[in-house]
């Protein structure tokens, strides 16, 4: 784990100690981002951008309360299915020249009983709990009064100057004639605006005449800030390797399961000149259900009677996906807690695809939940992975694929202590 490393940059009173302070993690949310048209929702690694700040901050059991300012219908809806409580802002600090300071000011004046405000930045997607709870020890513990995030970086500097004047350029923070080697050279901090954390006086008070003020800085893994659509492939990547995937991230899955009608078909049935009922899978689901098996993961198709398609055509099915089948009369936690004590797994050890509301009690007690992109469970659930695929046409498929990601994760955690991270 990253360790605290901090440092005082000015002097002051801090936070009394008197009583227990109400702690309040707030991200800024606004539905008119001008770089990336609803930025904060848009799907990264299979989940709202979003939504990755607001699982390490419920997850960080240091705060109070989790909210998310915004002006937006969709922001609000997503947040609230990740479990934040929204803070509907006003019209006048949802303009493009709106400040944070402002709006964050509004939000303490309607949130009287909050005494500090952990202000997380949405665009910041590896940032993990352990962050958090070390910069808010650093109010609550050590007295200060303003503490925001930083990252090392090794790079030269140098004057900018106009084309138009012959004049040459001055180098800010090298001497060019001994120019060091990065492993010589310490480096020098930059915010990386993952977070800004503050007392109630001092965000009242427009962060003007700030008693103890600190840095705490973040390993460069976890420095990601996506600003413009570029970054979107490379942020993806790297969260995928980073971010925080949840407290069950280093479960080893056991068994998939997936049902049939809305996951490995698009809910369609096709009729034949004969009278029979026909679904199509696609070859890429197929070969998903094989990538998982070859990695000894027990892959089981699963329907109801409900679902209007017969026993016979899913045995035919399961058949030709190379898996097994549970049929029974009607899907839902307690069915698949007893087909968990017949292979004698835990909830963690599943993973669970499903599309319909019905899924959605298997959905949330599983380890690992999955669902195809626009299907009706999306609304009703906060699923640790949307596909960009719809049903029937891949999603099976990227759903196993971030399966063996997340087993290779953990595999590779191991080795984040020799990553280079001077020339990172």
């Amino acid at each position: 784990m990253e360790s605290n490393r901090c440092a005082e940059v000015g002097s002051g009173d801090g936070y009394p100690s008197a009583g227990q302070p109400h702690r309040a993690a707030l991200i800024l949310a606004r539905g008119g981002s001008k770089g990336i048209p609803l930025k904060n929702i848009k799907n990264l690694a299979g989940v709202p951008l979003i939504a990755w700040v607001l699982r390490a901050a419920l997850d960080s059991e240091v705060v109070d309360s989790v909210w998310v300012s915004t002006d937006h219908d969709e922001i609000e809806r997503v947040a609230k299915v990740w479990g934040a409580k929204v803070h509907r802002r006003s019209p006048e600090v949802s303009k493009d020249s709106s400040s944070s300071l402002e709006t964050i000011q509004e939000f303490i004046r309607l949130r009287p009983e909050v005494d500090i405000v952990c202000h997380i930045q949405a665009t910041s997607p590896c940032l993990h709990p352990h962050h958090l709870r070390e910069a808010l020890q650093m109010i609550t513990e050590q007295g200060y009064e303003y503490v925001f995030s930083v990252v090392r970086r090794h790079q030269f500097r140098w004057e900018e100057v106009d084309k138009k004047e012959s004049k040459n350029p001055t180098p800010l923070n090298i001497d060019v004639a001994h120019r060091p080697r990065r492993q010589d050279w310490p480096g020098e901090l930059y915010e990386n605006g993952s977070f800004y954390f503050s007392t109630r006086k001092a965000w009242e008070n427009g962060l003007k005449q700030l008693g103890k003020v600190a840095y705490y800085e973040m390993l460069p893994e976890y420095s990601v800030d996506i600003d413009v659509d570029i970054d979107w492939p490379v942020a993806e990547q790297r969260v995928l390797r980073f971010g925080y995937f949840g407290r069950e991230e280093n479960t080893a899955v056991r068994l998939f399961l997936c049902t049939v009608s809305g996951c490995l078909t698009n809910g369609q049935i096709y009729a034949s000149v004969s009278g029979e009922d026909l679904v199509a899978i696609n070859a890429r689901d197929v070969a998903g259900i094989q990538m998982l098996q070859r990695e000894n993961i027990e892959v089981i198709l699963m329907s109801s009677v409900n679902v209007p398609l017969s026993r016979s055509l899913l045995e035919k099915v399961a058949q030709h996906a190379g898996c097994g089948l549970w049929f029974g009369k009607q899907l839902n936690g307690l069915e698949v807690e007893w087909l968990m004590k017949e292979k004698k797994l835990h909830w963690d050890e599943v993973a669970f695809m499903g599309s319909e509301p019905e899924d959605r009690e298997i959905l949330s007690q599983v380890g690992l939940n999955g669902v195809p992109c626009g299907s009706p469970v999306a609304d009703l659930i906060a699923a640790k992975y949307m596909c960009q695929k719809p049903a029937g046409h891949g999603a099976v498929r990227e759903f196993a694929e971030y399966i063996l990601m997340l087993k290779k994760k953990s595999l590779l955690e191991v080795y984040q202590d020799r990553i280079d991270r001077a020339n990172f």
